[in-house]
């Protein structure tokens, strides 16, 4: 495992590659032997220090939550990051391109919390009964650091590639809806691109949820009411160049648009 020091460094790397919007070199290139756990405490440490300065932390995303996903990535279990007020977007928004590196889109739904979750039992039900409403949402992917022969470790390090996401279309009560069979039509400059099911995400959007707060016990903390929950892709990342217009149709649940220019 990584020495404190060395986390504290790479945590201000990161920062730093934010701020620039440059890329670093591959934490696992420099530290063949950094482990899930040092990920985790490299994403904490940069966490605090965005705080600190001022940011204010709204939820949290969850990613690789398809299985084949993980079979790629080597992992058996979804990462998770963290989502400031300053990353998310209202539906149509023109977004500055020059904020991100390899920009890529995902297709999710949000779930927005009235009530706690916290584990260490926390399932599916007590995620609906805690959700207001859950909504469409795409996440925005980053990258501070180069990726070329990236792995888990580097990815979750880097706030788990979250970069910033849309939000839009029509909130939902989750007792309104099958949330299993919410389906979405991905498009980049009016070509269809991506299409999903939510059910892609571990048979159920809110079992990422129920994860979430059950992983989060383990370190003695908790989901709170008002935070925003990503739940995972359930479409390929599509790729986006600057001047690219993106719409995304859910449905009866509505449409998400954005342009990156």
């Amino acid at each position: 495992m990584l020495e404190p020091s060395q986390i504290e460094a790479i945590a201000a790397e990161l920062a730093e590659a934010e701020r620039t919007h440059e890329l670093i070199p591959r934490i696992t290139e420099r530290y063949p032997d950094a482990t899930i756990e040092d990920s985790y405490a490299i994403q904490g440490k940069w966490r605090d220090r965005e705080i600190a300065a001022g940011r204010r932390l709204v939820g949290r995303k969850i990613g690789l939550t398809s299985k084949a996903m993980q079979a790629a990535t080597g992992i058996t279990e979804p990462d998770y990051g963290v989502m400031f007020d300053d990353t998310v977007y209202e539906n149509g928004s023109v977004i500055d391109f020059d904020q991100f590196t390899n920009v890529r889109i995902e297709v999710e739904l949000a779930f927005v919390l009235n009530k706690p979750l916290e584990g260490p039992d926390c399932n599916l039900f007590d995620v609906l009964r805690a959700t207001e409403y859950v909504t469409p949402a795409l996440e925005i992917l980053n990258s501070h650091i180069r990726m070329e022969g990236r792995t888990i470790v580097d990815t979750i390090s880097d706030n788990a590639a979250y970069g910033g996401m849309v939000l839009g279309g029509n909130p939902t009560r989750p007792e309104d809806i099958d949330l299993r069979w919410v389906s979405a039509l991905l498009y980049r400059n009016e070509t269809i691109e991506e299409t999903g099911v939510a059910a892609g995400v571990l048979n159920h959007p809110g079992t990422g949820v129920a994860w979430l707060a059950n992983k989060f016990h383990q370190h003695g903390a908790r989901l709170e009411a008002g935070e925003i929950i990503l739940a995972g892709s359930f479409t390929r990342p599509m790729w986006v160049e600057r001047g690219d217009s993106v719409l995304c149709d859910y449905g009866q649940m509505g449409t998400i648009s954005c342009r990156f220019v």
